[in-house]
């Protein structure tokens, strides 16, 4: 059942649980799940394959891989490590990384804003190599055939005074790459999701959709090249805390009485509230190593 308090979501999963709850099938969305008990690592590829589907969905037509792995908010090595390898085994079937490619990442996000610094923090850790092999040829690099590396911290709006996508589009058109990888923090539905979730697409990107602050979408259309995005939930809507922590006391209210109860409930200044956990800052250091480490093993692997 769908409220005008609707929670906000940049997760494809998440979106098609709230049509899940409702016993309600989602014509032209295809769904695929496996759980590895023993790592205890779930993997959710949402298909969204036609015009419909991604209007129920709001979601644009494409793949999404997510992976949820609770043990991401631990600090074991081991663990990390084989979710490193988990997404680079994604990365290089959804970016078809078997012939070698020119690849631009993008950190998308406010470095000075400890939850929104997730894409700088990724970038400041991968292997960069497009001038060693323009200078010296790729031979120089180790491997002939290794993908050529490049990459950008775009900064924000407020800094910069140009929209993320004007300054991606200039750079892709110098350096012409074969595909933009872009990293950038998300908004989930759900606590247990926080820093614990990867998602990856094929539909681009919009900066700043999950907390209200809608940028210009950069995907194949607005760059002219493919766009893979990867993000993790690093915070969660201040109202939804609310509406979860009374949602048992709903169910027996119909639509009418809900959305009266959440209004009474609700203060408007929830609607621009967010909310992280207090470890976010050691959290992200190990999130964004797992995530550079995984990018890094994909872009080796040809």
């Amino acid at each position: 059942m769908m409220t005008k308090y609707a929670v906000r979501t940049d997760l494809a999963v998440e979106s098609k649980e709230k049509f899940e709850k409702d016993q309600v099938e989602i014509e032209g969305v295809v769904i695929h799940e496996t759980y590895d008990r023993q790592r205890d690592i779930r993997t959710t590829v949402v298909s969204v394959e036609s015009e419909k589907g991604a209007r129920i969905m709001e979601k644009p037509r494409g793949h999404y891989i997510t992976i949820e792995a609770p043990g991401l908010t631990q600090t074991e090595q081991s663990y990390h490590q084989e979710i490193a390898g988990e997404l680079a085994n994604h990365l290089q079937k959804i970016m078809g990384l078997d012939q070698r490619k020119r690849i631009l990442v993008a950190g998308l996000g406010n470095m000075d804003i400890t939850p929104d610094a997730l894409g700088p923090a990724v970038v400041r850790h991968l292997v960069v190599n497009r001038h060693v092999i323009r200078e010296y040829g790729a031979d120089e690099s180790g491997n002939s055939r290794v993908h050529e590396i490049s990459t950008i911290i775009p900064g924000v709006m407020a800094r910069t005074g140009m929209e993320t996508l004007e300054i991606l589009r200039g750079v892709v058109q110098e350096t012409k790459p074969d595909m933009v990888v872009a990293v950038d923090a998300l908004a989930a539905r759900s606590t247990r999701r926080l820093n614990c979730t990867i998602q990856i697409t094929d539909t681009g990107i919009n900066p700043g959709s999950g907390v209200m602050n809608h940028r210009n979408r950069i995907n194949r259309e607005s760059l002219g090249v493919p766009v893979i995005a990867i993000g993790v939930p690093t915070v969660v809507d201040a109202a939804t805390i609310v509406h979860d922590a009374v949602e048992h006391l709903l169910e027996a209210l119909d639509e009418a009485e809900i959305e009266e109860f959440l209004a009474e409930l609700i203060a408007p200044g929830l609607s621009s509230m967010f909310v992280t956990p207090k470890d976010v800052d050691e959290t992200l250091k190990q999130l964004s190593m797992t995530i550079s480490q995984g990018l890094n093993l994909a872009f080796s692997c040809v």
